[in-house]
């Protein structure tokens, strides 16, 4: 059994995201701490009179110096607490019944799940952890075990190489908690299609599952079909290979890595496609939209899923410059009734923001736009209600003329 070793006092009028089950704790809303507290370390969150709110684990080196696991005051926390906590993240994607869909999944969603800094995504047999923060670090072993007990994947590998590591003060590691050498790749399959995953290194956990839902919204052949599309950030070529088996005449993969794209085309090759209509290009995407767009290249389904531009507040205005940026050239690009899909995965930029840049870039395009769909992260990543930064990604489906 863990001990609570400390308690975290809040200043007057700072506890009502915490009565309200916010579970993060800024430094801005902190009085005091008491105890000799380590990163990791349970303690009672306090309300500036003394009353029990919730626990917490600290680590006074982060902006966000706790994040809460309960606002029971009975919960004991002990292994058996979080193998409860697990199971009830796994039992929610097993009602997902995704099982026909693919044999990748996000099984763990960090404070969606009730597990604040812990990502777990399962690809085939194999385990892919994130740890993070602090407390969550400190309690990897113990977690890896767990998952082993109720999942028997032939291993569990420690992803823990995100940058957002070095605001907890957490090196960048990246190792194999449980099981055999992973290879080199492993290939998944998401709705009858196979895709080469690179768990080791690959961005995040190694693909998009994030992506799963609209990867199917957004080449679907009613937009696709017949037409040229330019998949933008294409990292290992999901919508390029959605889109060429629904019947896209050329897909352009663009994307700054060389790993990234020779993946790309090695995907489209395992799902039969080898085709010399079809374009890999390493280049940088702002410059090479220019580029397109003075030369009069256009296209008739352009897809823009850049990764996270805002990581902490102070990157929001900047962000926001570079999506519109992105938006406006790609509005340049498209053929009269062509199709937009424009992502944003930063959680710090929301969705009516989003949408707000957007507008203003096909308004400065000189162009008309309709909002077909609307799109979000997959069942498996799902929001709590109470933190709505766990709403992350948007994305618009937008007709053009």
């Amino acid at each position: 059994m863990e001990s609570i070793v400390g308690n975290l006092f809040l200043k007057p009028g700072r506890d009502k995201s915490i009565v309200r089950h916010h579970p993060w704790i800024f430094s801005g809303a902190i009085k005091r701490f008491e105890g000799d507290l380590q990163p990791g370390d349970l303690v009672a969150v306090r309300a500036a009179g003394g009353e029990y709110l919730a626990t917490a684990y600290v680590n006074k080196r982060s902006q966000i110096q706790a994040r809460i696991v309960t606002w029971d005051a009975n919960d004991v926390i002990d292994d058996a607490f979080w193998r409860e906590r697990l199971v009830r993240a796994l039992a929610w994607r097993e009602q997902l019944q995704l099982s026909a869909e693919t044999n990748a999944v996000r099984l763990v969603n960090a404070e969606a799940d009730g597990l604040p800094g812990l990502v777990v995504d399962k690809y085939g047999d194999y385990l892919v952890m994130q740890c993070l923060t602090a407390g969550i670090d400190s309690r990897k072993q113990m977690l890896a075990a767990l998952l082993v007990e109720l999942l028997q994947p032939t291993a569990v590998i420690d992803r823990s190489d995100a940058p957002v590591r070095k605001k907890e003060g957490l090196p960048l590691t990246t190792d194999v908690l449980y099981g055999v050498a992973i290879p080199d790749e492993v290939v998944i399959t998401e709705n009858g299609l196979k895709f080469a995953v690179d768990l080791l290194n690959g961005h995040k956990t190694g693909f998009y599952l994030d992506q799963r839902d609209n990867r199917t919204v957004a080449c679907a052949r009613r937009y696709v079909a017949d037409g040229d599309v330019l998949n933008v950030f294409a990292y290992t070529g999901g919508f390029g290979v959605y889109a060429a088996v629904n019947g896209a005449r050329s897909v352009v993969h663009v994307d700054s890595s060389a790993e990234s794209i020779a993946l790309a085309q090695a995907n489209m090759r395992r799902n039969g496609y080898h085709r010399r209509q079809d374009e890999y290009v390493v280049a940088d995407a702002f410059q090479l939209l220019r580029d397109y767009r003075d030369s009069g290249r256009q296209f008739d389904t352009i897809i823009l899923d850049p990764p996270k531009f805002a990581h902490s507040q102070r990157d929001v205005n900047r962000a926001t410059r570079g999506y519109k940026d992105l938006n406006w050239l790609a509005f340049r690009l498209l053929r009269p009734g062509g199709i937009l899909a424009t992502f944003s995965c930063s959680g710090l930029v929301s969705a009516d923001l989003f949408q707000k840049v957007v507008f203003g870039a096909v308004i400065d395009a000189g162009r008309d736009a309709q909002i077909v769909q609307t799109m979000t992260q997959s069942a498996d990543h799902p929001v709590l209600l109470s933190f709505p930064e766990s709403a992350y990604l948007k994305g618009l489906l937008c007709r053009v003329w």
